[in-house]
């Protein structure tokens, strides 16, 4: 999948669901700031990556760091926070999601 940003997950299909997380909803890919490239989870992250996963720090909560996988919108961490869906395409994002905001984002 070209899309014009690094893009890697294990099993991924054309929406960014991988082989840990395939459900409807599990249509974002986030950027990893150890590395400025996107994966679908943090465990894609830790198959592909060859690094330890490092979360996009607050004080760049403003810069785009989500994508949509469904129209490949780039977000930032404050509009994926506030959104229950994406505010380009209305895909609807996993609410349970937030359980693993930590592995992405720092508090």
């Amino acid at each position: 999948m070209d899309i014009g940003v690094k893009l890697r997950g294990v099993q991924m299909d054309g929406q960014t669901r991988c082989a840990h997380y395939h459900q409807l909803r599990d249509v974002i890919a986030l950027k990893h700031f150890c590395c400025g490239t996107y994966f679908p989870c943090h465990l894609c992250h830790a198959e592909l990556a060859g690094h330890q996963a490092q979360p996009w720090p607050a004080q760049l909560f403003d810069q785009p760091a989500v994508l949509c996988g469904v129209c490949h919108s780039e977000l930032t961490v404050n509009e994926y926070r506030s959104a229950s869906c994406c505010p380009h395409c209305q895909a609807l994002f996993n609410p349970g999601c937030a359980a693993h905001a930590h592995l992405y984002f720092e508090s």
